[in-house]
Formats: structure tokens, sequence, C-alpha cells
């Protein structure tokens, strides 16, 4: 499931989106973009959605600092500045989509899948590589004849290394992902998990689970499968 971090310093508007988010992806929240800037570098964000006017650091400012360091992920801004000139700077500063409030929601929600859908994000709730499914409505891994049903950890740790192939992952990065930020799991949580599915699925060539020393874990695809890993919804 895709990440999006709302930065918004309305509280009202900001757990509104949330609520309107969370059924389809994993929200985190910001009330400006000091504290976007540091939930980013501590977690995946798949998608941004910012306001401009916001106290310590705008949304203009925050997208300037996420560009000038490479940081390409999609952001929209979501605003009350309808101006022309408004739009031009936020396009400028290296925003990818403007959205005038007040919000409609069911339109927000088609710009993220198509943001998502071109950052080749996977927002979706199966994953097919080669003979392997990976579905998330019945917590299954499945090859031609054989299906291994997951608990829902196990699973939703798999789900994110498989959606983001030879992508490193933190081990503080997982457990805020999958376990959430207020977890009081530690590093030996992920490496409990990591063994496990070692475990059952290391036998099949299809993708392995490999340790980064130092840093975390990644998941690879042989070569000849990276070209058909297919999304489904």
């Amino acid at each position: 499931m895709a990440t999006i971090l709302i930065v918004e310093d309305e509280k009202n508007i900001r757990l509104l989106t949330a609520a309107r988010l969370k059924t389809s992806y994993t929200v985190l929240t910001a009330c400006d973009g000091n504290e976007a800037i540091d939930i980013f570098y501590r977690q995946h964000i798949d998608l941004i959605i910012a306001d401009i006017m916001m106290p310590n650091m705008d949304g203009y400012e925050l997208v300037r600092c996420l560009r000038e360091y490479n940081q390409n992920v999609p952001v929209i801004f979501l605003t009350a500045k309808s101006d022309f000139d408004d739009k031009r700077k936020g396009f400028a500063s290296g925003i990818d989509d403007y959205m005038t409030k007040p919000v409609n929601y069911e339109e927000l929600l088609w710009r993220i899948q198509a943001l998502l859908r071109r950052a080749g994000i996977n927002a979706n709730r199966r994953i097919t590589i080669g003979a392997v499914i990976v579905d998330s409505d019945s917590y299954t891994v499945s090859r031609e004849q054989e299906q291994i049903e997951l608990p829902k950890k196990e699973f939703d740790l798999l789900f994110k290394l498989l959606s983001y192939p030879n992508v490193i992952f933190t081990k503080d990065q997982l457990l805020s992902d999958i376990w959430g930020m207020e977890t009081d799991s530690n590093d030996s949580t992920i490496k409990t998990h990591i063994n496990r599915l070692r475990n059952k699925f290391g036998d099949w060539k299809e993708f392995e689970i490999i340790t980064i020393r130092g840093l975390g874990y990644k998941l690879i695809l042989p070569e000849q499968l990276r070209t058909s890993c297919i999304h489904n919804s």
C-alpha cells in the first residue's frame, strides 16, 4: 500500500483529508514543511499533498528543498491560493499537480492514482511476478498449485518489499511503515519476520530478500522477471 504524507497546518482539513485517504493508502500527517522534512527522511513516502501557506516552512520551500536533494517524490499542492501566478510559482518550484480548496475528494483520489501510476508506484492490492501472485485481500502468496497464507505483519512486510524491488529499506523505515511510528517493536522484530519469510520462500527463485549490512534489507528479482512484474487492481 502506498504511503502518502499530508502537510497541512489547518487541523480540521488535515484530519478530514487523512480520513478520506486512509481506506486506500497509508497516511502520515505533518503541520508544516519542517515536520514534513523530518518525517520524509525517517520514513518511505510515495506521494506528498501539501498546502502552500504554512508557518515555519511553506509549501514552496518544502518542494524546493526536496528537489534540491534530487528527491523526486510526486507532490500535489492543495491550497486556497487560486491565482495564476501562484500556480506558475508552484509548478516552477517542482510540483506535479495543483488543486484548489474546497477539495473535491473524488477528484483528488483520481489525481493521486494518476501520479502514482506515472511514478510506477503500486497502490493496488495484488502483485504478479512470473507465476507468483501476491494477494493482499487474502494474505496469500501462490505459485501454480502451491499457496501459502501469511500472518498479516509477515504479508505486509513482503508486500512492501515486493512493491519496490531493489530498493533498500532501513529497519526503522520498515518498523514505521509496517508496525507504526508508535510501536514498541525493535530491530529484532524485523529480523525475526525476515527470517520467517526466508524460511517459507527460500527455495522460490522468483524473488530473494537480501541483507544490506549496516543499512537494512531489499528484495531482488531475477533479471528475466524484472520487466514482467505486474501490479493489479
